[in-house]
């Protein structure tokens, strides 16, 4: 618990500093800033692209070690065409809404579409060894397509986001990339990537629905907002959040969601327009988790397993970070995150945490 105590007290310390800063503005050319308008019909779509690079790392937070969640990678297109990508998954996504009524929740709104590319992996907490620990995390690995609906009320200031994932979990090539790069760094190379879950390869899947709600905005740049998720799949919980962000801000609340983020999935905010902002961001989710693949496996056998019995199943995780925008259409984020243990006893019994970097372009 006390690296996340670290996170908590890091995002607290930050926004308190952030409101005492005079109007929270570094004086940036403010650019032109697009803000979502009511549409004069039902159904409308955005008018620009985003493209958005994330890297997530144990090593971007300072005393950690390779362990746990130990890296992620996505590239994330959103706006015009994306449904039509050829690893679209938006047929399935809308006939998912459809199944639920989400389509019929909200008729009159802004739609904004998204695809994901990605991978992540977790390791066990030595690395140099070479046969699977009972009692530590095992090793555990998802490469991953994702497409995901939003639909914003403007009347209610509410938004409603589905997301679909298909992917497998237990190929060798996210271990073969980690294997890469600490030979050309000079690190340790893990031993265990051959013991991992679901190793030599195992289709899974993954459906998500968020809505949230804006409970405040201020003049001065502060946004407060709640958001209420569901999911079914490799990881199946139900999740409430709390988020803020507070600073220079010229892109809609909707825009930015890192209460969604799942590991590497879904780190990218949608900015929208070629503005300029910076602003602090910090946040906590209370998570009722039923079921998480990357520790209990699915039908193949794993060398490491456990059952619902040994996890816990009620997790808080936390986050803290900053952003900047440049009226160019580039954005850069940094963050650190963390969540309390998921195993209720033996070495992998400790808290987890990371941090990730962000690099977005919108492209009007």
């Amino acid at each position: 618990m006390k690296n996340l105590s670290s996170v908590l007290l890091l995002g607290f310390s930050l926004l308190t500093a952030a409101l005492l800063l005079p109007g929270t503005s570094l004086a940036f050319d403010k650019g032109e800033s697009r803000e979502l308008k009511a549409p004069s019909q039902s159904i409308k779509t955005e008018p620009g692209t985003n493209r958005s690079f994330a890297f997530d790392n144990d090593a971007f937070v300072p005393g950690s070690r390779d362990q746990d969640y130990t890296y992620g990678l996505n590239l994330t297109f959103m706006g015009k065409g994306v449904e039509d990508q050829w690893a679209s998954l938006h047929v399935p996504l809308n006939w998912l809404d459809r199944r639920i009524g989400l389509d019929r929740r909200v008729r009159n709104s802004f739609v904004s579409s998204k695809i994901e590319y990605g991978l992540f992996g977790f390791t066990s907490e030595d690395i140099a060894l070479t046969e699977p620990e009972q009692g530590d995390r095992p090793y555990a690995s998802l490469v991953y397509v994702s497409s995901t609906s939003e639909r914003y009320d403007f009347a209610r200031q509410v938004s409603w986001q589905s997301t679909f994932t298909f992917g497998f979990m237990g190929l060798n090539m996210v271990g073969d990339i980690q294997d890469w790069v600490h030979s050309k760094i000079g690190a340790q190379q893990p031993q265990g990537w051959n013991s991992q879950i679901s190793e030599g390869g195992e289709p899974t899947a993954r459906y998500s629905v968020a809505g949230q709600r804006l409970m405040y905005k201020s003049d001065s740049g502060l946004e407060i907002k709640t958001t209420t998720q569901g999911s079914v799949g490799y990881i199946t919980e139900a999740t409430w959040s709390l988020s803020l962000r507070v600073g220079d801000i010229h892109t809609p609340w909707v825009s930015f969601n890192p209460e969604l983020t799942s590991y590497g999935e879904k780190s990218i905010h949608s900015q929208v327009g070629k503005v300029s902002e910076h602003y602090f961001w910090t946040g906590f989710s209370l998570k009722a988790r039923a079921y998480n693949a990357f520790l209990q496996g699915q039908l193949r056998d794993s060398a490491v397993t456990y059952d619902s019995d040994e996890l816990n199943h009620g997790i808080v995780e936390a986050w803290v970070g900053y952003t900047i925008a440049l009226r160019e259409g580039y954005s850069f984020s940094y963050l650190v995150r963390g969540h309390t243990s998921e195993l209720k006893q033996g070495i992998g019994d400790r808290s987890v945490i990371w941090g990730g970097l962000q690099i977005t372009k919108n492209i009007i």
